[in-house]
């Protein structure tokens, strides 16, 4: 069985994450999306358990939603995860990601897997769409609809 996992912050998710959750879905036996800390960002917009049941909300049934707060290899080692799936957006992304890439092949071995952003995501960011609904711009269409409820909610 071919498991692959799709980590990140996801606070929260958007439009383009659930893009590639979907389609990782059609080419692996089984899809974990995994809620992770990241020890460069602030605590963020929403709590971890709310990120994780936000998007419990929204991914098609047969992907599972778990959260994770330490290194990524152990999770998949524990958890028998054949691949990393990842987002890009642009090279910008590739230059970030690339080295986390490397480091977690040299671990444990696991490969990681690039996936291209449909072009009519390609501008979306949670960071970018947070900052247009926190000064009440439109957020239509940038996160699936229970997730630009609950950002409107925190805003409001």
């Amino acid at each position: 069985m071919t498991k692959a996992v799709c980590p990140g912050s996801f606070d929260p998710m958007t439009m383009g994450h659930l893009d590639i959750f979907t389609r990782a879905a059609g080419l692996f036996e089984h899809v974990t999306v995994l809620v992770t800390g990241n020890p460069d960002k602030p605590s963020g917009l929403f709590s971890v358990h709310e990120r994780v049941e936000l998007i419990r909300e929204v991914v098609p049934e047969g992907i599972t939603v778990d959260h994770w707060s330490g290194l990524l290899v152990d999770y998949a080692s524990e958890h028998g995860i054949d691949t990393i799936v990842k987002g890009l957006r642009s090279s910008l992304d590739y230059e970030y990601e690339l080295p986390m890439a490397q480091m977690n092949r040299r671990l444990t071995g696991i490969d990681t897997m690039f996936l291209l952003t449909d072009e009519k995501y390609g501008y979306i960011s949670s960071s970018l769409c947070k900052q247009v609904a926190q000064f009440g711009g439109d957020i239509t269409g940038m996160f699936p609809e229970p997730v630009a409820r609950a950002v409107r909610a925190k805003f409001a």
